[in-house]
């Protein structure tokens, strides 16, 4: 080592930021206040406060507030259900354990089953029941029972409390200003990702780019609910936002159906190319007008005898371009809006979610089973330190079970229990046991603690380590006052954190996560359901429903190891995205008794015995894709306007189904292939 890597530029404090030092600052000021706060109202375990500090430490304000209440409600649920189940099963240990077990199961099972703060409050829930529960088996007043509940309770709010106190002393950048940032730029991104797709070639970069850009709007509204509690400005265009993201969607949808078109049309212009690159070089300056785009757009515009694909085309381009520019002009009016504007945009729901039922109740039951067993091997040998041990079997099984790869998770908590149980011990036997006073020891803290967060933002790498050492550093230490120094004990106590890390490890691995092909045979039999509902007279779910929630069953993926999986589950997406757009097109077409109303009628029945959950009939496709092309290409013969216009929607529905004809590669698993 040279020492010019000693320089104060290398260091974590030179070489941090003012925005991370203002981060590092916050929070360590906020957990240092938490600690010394519950000393002065004297409750039972302090550092708990420390450590509830240390979880809502989020990096906006949005994020805090809606991170907070979500702890307080899982916090008062599972307070409550410790209570009952403590105060009513502690005579029977089996049957404690069943209850508990059980209630664990249940929460673990829920919070996999919903997101945000529902998914966080009922992970709170099951842990914070095991943390009062587990520590009150020796005790047989109902009364202490109640008094630990309504400590643990008390000190989670207090270390809340403290957080947004100091949230609000030092605070971060705006949510709302974060999130039209990130709208302004996925607008911008829209017309690359037209662009890439559009073009002839197929390259693995259509697919990167198309599953980014479906990744950033759903985050995108992850950042729509952290500012609807930053600042009532963004409540009341809550509305708004979540219009926005689905005109997002929508435009998503509709550059892969151009694609598609491009793709299937046999003999295109030869100026084609050159108008669509000048069209998005016009989109792309501020302030262009519809009468400049149609301009652009008229050298595609059809003749009497032109082919009725390029009147196709040309429409769904057009179609293309309002629903852009409509983006553009919600958006200027959401940058623009002050703190009592008040929009009035489409209602339009929610962005509908997937749920993955099966997955969430697996994940319940190996959280049951593993409660199960260590509260059997702790009634068996009677472990003084089981309680510890249960309560992070709890934590881990709740927290990890909704993660990509769960062992990585449990591997990094087994490291950071370790390197807790080391430095822990150190300075509570060398350093602690020398200081009587609760300030000194917070001068020693506060530094410590400012050095682990600048190196939790300086080291990706290592950043999930950090969190943990950060957030758990507090349960080791376990100040109390009066203090206690029993060696022993803290052997004992480290030694049940880590084999109960070591149980939900071996729970992980035994009943292990499904697996990307098992996940993406469920998610493209939930794709061909959802189709199938499409083609219902009065489907169950709305067009923009539908593409939000094939969109976030597509994105269940995007973390996933397996590629073939991935690239199938996106297939069936957008091809079957492609098809109920023309679906919708075909419903809301003109209604009148003649004999083209007879004709999309009869589109619409060509595409029922196609699919079912289980694939695709070969030969209900084949004669569908001769019945469409027979259609389209008599009525293009047809003299009026609006049969060349339906000829154009019914070749738009054979491009999009003859995807599902393709050959598909021996790698592909058999369960993702059209049947």
């Amino acid at each position: 080592m040279t020492l010019s890597r000693l320089t104060w530029p290398r260091t974590p404090w030179g070489n941090a930021t003012a925005a991370q030092w203002r981060y590092a600052l916050r929070n360590s000021l906020a957990m240092a206040l938490a600690l010394w706060v519950a000393f002065y109202l004297q409750l039972d375990e302090p550092t708990w406060a420390l450590t509830s500090a240390a979880v809502v430490s989020f990096p906006t304000v949005g994020g805090v507030i809606s991170k907070s209440l979500g702890r307080i409600a899982g916090s008062l649920l599972g307070a409550a259900a410790s209570i009952l189940i403590a105060g009513h099963c502690l005579n029977d240990p089996w049957l404690f354990t069943l209850v508990i077990a059980a209630w664990i199961g249940s929460c673990t099972f829920v919070a996999n089953h919903y997101q945000n703060n529902v998914s966080y409050a009922f992970a709170l829930a099951g842990y914070t029941a095991a943390i009062i529960a587990f520590s009150t088996v020796n005790l047989t007043d109902t009364q202490a029972i109640w008094d630990v509940a309504q400590a643990r309770v008390c000190e989670v709010v207090t270390g809340i409390l403290c957080g947004g106190l100091m949230m609000m002393i030092l605070p971060s950048t705006s949510d709302g200003s974060t999130l039209l940032a990130s709208l302004r730029s996925l607008h911008t991104r829209l017309l690359e990702h037209a662009a890439m797709l559009w073009q002839p070639e197929v390259s693995p970069r259509i697919r990167t780019s198309h599953e980014g850009v479906i990744s950033q709007i759903l985050t995108l509204n992850l950042l729509r609910i952290q500012a609807f509690w930053s600042h009532y400005r963004f409540r009341r265009q809550n509305r708004t936002i979540n219009f926005l993201l689905h005109q997002q969607l929508t435009l998503t949808s509709v550059i892969a159906g151009i694609r598609r078109m491009l793709l299937n049309w046999p003999s295109p212009p030869a100026h084609l190319p050159a108008t669509l690159e000048q069209l998005l070089a016009q989109l792309a300056r501020p302030h262009t007008t519809y009468y400049e785009l149609a301009k652009t757009l008229q050298p595609l515009a059809p003749a009497g005898d032109a082919d009725f694909r390029q009147r196709a085309l040309w429409l769904r381009l057009h179609h293309f371009c309002r629903l852009y520019l409509q983006s553009g002009r919600w958006l200027r009016r959401i940058e623009h809006a002050g703190p009592v504007t008040t929009l009035a945009p489409p209602a339009t729901r929610r962005l509908a979610r997937h749920t993955d039922t099966y997955e969430a109740a697996y994940n319940g039951l190996r959280t049951f089973l593993c409660i199960v067993i260590g509260c059997a091997y702790w009634i068996t040998t009677q472990w003084e330190a089981g309680s510890a041990g249960l309560t992070l079997v709890a934590i881990s099984c709740v927290l990890y079970s909704s993660t990509p790869s769960p062992i990585n998770s449990i591997t990094t908590l087994l490291k950071a229990m370790l390197l807790l149980s080391i430095a822990t011990y150190l300075i509570k036997f060398g350093l602690m046991v020398q200081i009587s006073e609760l300030w000194v020891f917070t001068c020693f803290l506060l530094p410590l603690l400012i050095t682990m967060q600048l190196l939790k933002l300086q080291q990706a790498r290592y950043a999930a380590l950090w969190g943990q050492l950060i957030v758990f550093s507090g349960s080791f230490l376990s100040i109390a006052n009066p203090p206690a120094y029993d060696y022993q004990a803290f052997i004992n106590d480290s030694l049940a954190k880590l084999a109960g890390v070591m149980l939900a490890g071996v729970a992980f691995q035994v009943l292990r996560p499904s697996s990307d092909t098992r996940k993406s045979r469920r998610l493209i039999r939930a794709l061909r359901r959802d189709f199938i509902d499409q083609l219902r007279p009065r489907p169950q779910r709305t067009q923009a429903d539908f593409e939000s929630l094939i969109y976030h069953r597509i994105s269940q993926l995007n973390q996933g190891k397996d590629e073939v999986s991935r690239i199938w589950v996106l297939r069936w997406g957008v091809v079957l995205l492609n098809c109920a757009q023309v679906v919708w097109q075909l419903r809301e077409w003109e209604t009148r008794a003649d004999p083209l109303a007879l004709v999309r009628d009869r589109c619409l029945r060509c595409l029922m015995g196609i699919m079912t959950e289980r694939g695709v009939n070969p030969v209900a496709l084949a004669e569908s894709l001769d019945e469409l092309q027979t259609m389209s290409e008599a009525l293009a013969r047809h003299p009026t306007p609006a049969a060349r216009d339906l000829a154009g929607v019914i070749w738009r529905l054979s491009a999009s189904l003859s995807q599902l004809q393709q050959a598909v590669p021996d790698s592909a698993p058999p369960a993702l292939k059209p049947a």
